[in-house]
């Protein structure tokens, strides 16, 4: 990740979590959520904004990397370790990442883009590559 874009992330955290979520907890009208993963390769915790849905109760992400060809650094560090730490306003919790089958991919894919368009080109942007959608299911 560039300098620029590292700063911007690592203010946006401090300010989430320093307001409990009153500030930091939207962009653009949207909801966002704190998610915390192990990196892969460091086994350090890493902290990035990502914005959230909900299918029937549970909260899920979307791995777009703004379209880009290869999946975000917080989606491949969930291969070594699905544990992640999620921060909502108001909340922090544990949860069990999980990859979405197909048949939930697809249907919670069409929400996706019907509320969010840019996700639809993003996904012409990837190069043939699937974005995944991933829950994150609430372990305590």
């Amino acid at each position: 990740m560039n300098p620029l874009a590292k700063m911007f992330v690592s203010g946006h955290v401090a300010l989430f979590r320093a307001t409990n979520g009153r500030l930091g907890s939207t962009m653009g009208g949207n909801q966002l959520l704190l998610l915390t993963t192990k990196g892969a390769k460091t086994g350090k915790s890493r902290t990035v904004p990502v914005m959230f849905f909900e299918d029937d109760g549970n909260r899920f992400v979307v791995a777009s990397a703004g379209g880009s060809p290869t999946h975000p650094a917080w989606f491949k560090n969930l291969d070594r370790d699905p544990a992640v730490g999620v921060d909502v306003k108001g909340k922090r919790y544990s949860a069990r990442a999980e990859v979405m089958n197909a048949a939930d991919r697809a249907r919670c894919w069409q929400k996706v883009v019907t509320l969010m368009p840019q996700f639809g080109a993003y996904e012409k942007k990837t190069q043939g590559r699937e974005i995944p959608l991933v829950y994150l299911k609430e372990t305590s």
